[in-house]
């Protein structure tokens, strides 16, 4: 039996990964492969399980941490796809604030289940006007230095980096941000690609899905700043059940729905704010909304086709701010969308913590012969 392709795709909250994700599965789906996707989540009541889901692939999710601290539940998700779907390839999606992925998800997993994965290169994507502004390239509000600590320390494990969404960039802004990519992480490749439009994407995909060597380097984190960034970060997700009299405009709610947190929050900045909103009724129709900044546009990535009367509306919230104010901005801003809209929104699930630190089930670093060795997982 040939090995499974294991291809991880990381990055910062808004690169941009799950749309990757869903371009990747197509195609390789398209090329006879059998695929199965995996994401992840601090918590439960994912956009990101959403938007998989109804594209009609099969999904796991693994939610209480990253990939890292759940690790034995990532190599349950993938047994389970494999013994229901038996996929060729597995694509799985870590949580955005998430670093250290090699020695704690790609080493353990070839260390110890080398016999039924082939690991790909660690990509990890960026969405190009935050780089521009974390790396001081330009000027803007970005996040507090710890925050950017974990943010860096993403690129600087990185096989490939790929800048997404070059449709924003002038050629001129896009070739600054690439040289300082290359000048101040050296990575094997920094492509370019706007997973959205399907541009750029044939190299980056060839390079994941055909076995090749990974190349990077050990990489030495300060887990005491990691934890202190990530807990920086409220994290917040929110779901309801949407209902109204009358067939109403869905993608007018998501349009209305992200103003309005973005506005309630305007003086915190905004890492990832993503909504999914599903009809009841059958198909695979569903609208997605995302907005990544508190200066910056909303964007909508999936249009509702009909009207709809009744339906789900996932919000997933992750911020540099308090998780309590963010829970009572967001309460507040759902509250008097519904009464102005006419709608009834009953909220059905909320949550608004901080991350708790990162404690991996395993950390393996590569040493310098090629061969595994083990460290604590509190290192």
């Amino acid at each position: 039996m040939d090995k499974a392709r294991y291809i991880m795709i990381g990055g910062f909250l808004g690169a941009g990964k799950t749309t990757a994700v869903l371009r990747l599965a197509r195609l390789l789906e398209g090329r006879g492969s059998q695929v199965g996707l995996i994401t992840n989540d601090q918590s439960h009541g994912l956009v990101d399980t959403a938007l998989l889901g109804s594209s009609g692939f099969p999904v796991e999710e693994i939610t209480g941490g990253c990939f890292c601290c759940k690790f034995d539940s990532l190599v349950s998700a993938s047994e389970r796809l494999s013994r229901e779907r038996q996929p060729d390839v597995f694509l799985a999606e870590p949580v955005g604030s998430c670093t250290d992925l090699k020695a704690t998800v790609d080493y353990p997993l070839r260390r110890m289940y080398g016999e039924n994965y082939w690991i790909a290169p660690l990509s990890v994507m960026v969405d190009p006007v935050r780089a521009l502004r974390i790396l001081e390239l330009e000027p803007g509000k970005s996040f507090s230095p710890k925050v950017v600590y974990v943010y860096r320390k993403q690129l600087e494990e990185a096989d490939i980096i790929v800048i997404n969404k070059i449709d924003l960039l002038s050629p001129q802004r896009l070739e600054r941000l690439r040289g300082a990519l290359q000048e101040s992480f050296s990575p094997d490749r920094v492509l370019s690609v706007s997973a959205r439009q399907g541009k750029g994407l044939e190299e980056w995909f060839e390079q994941v899905t055909q076995p090749r060597a990974c190349t990077r380097g050990d990489l030495a984190v300060d887990y005491d700043i990691y934890a202190e960034g990530e807990a920086l970060l409220g994290w917040l997700n929110c779901s309801l059940r949407v209902q109204a009299g009358a067939p109403f405009d869905g993608n007018l709610l998501l349009r209305e729905a992200m103003a309005a947190i973005q506005q309630r929050i305007r003086t915190r900045e905004i890492a990832h704010l993503k909504m999914t909103l599903t009809p009841d009724e059958q198909g695979q129709d569903i609208g997605v909304a995302n907005l990544t900044g508190r200066d910056a546009r909303p964007e909508q990535s999936h249009v509702l086709q009909e009207p709809l009367s009744t339906g789900e509306l996932i919000v997933n919230l992750r911020a540099e701010a308090d998780p309590e104010a963010l829970r009572t901005q967001v309460q507040e801003a759902l509250s008097a969308l519904g009464r102005d809209g006419g709608l009834n929104l009953e909220i059905e699930h909320l949550e608004s913590f901080r991350p708790s630190r990162p404690t991996p089930t395993h950390r393996l670093q590569a040493a310098e012969s090629g061969v595994a060795v083990s460290q604590s997982a509190s290192a």
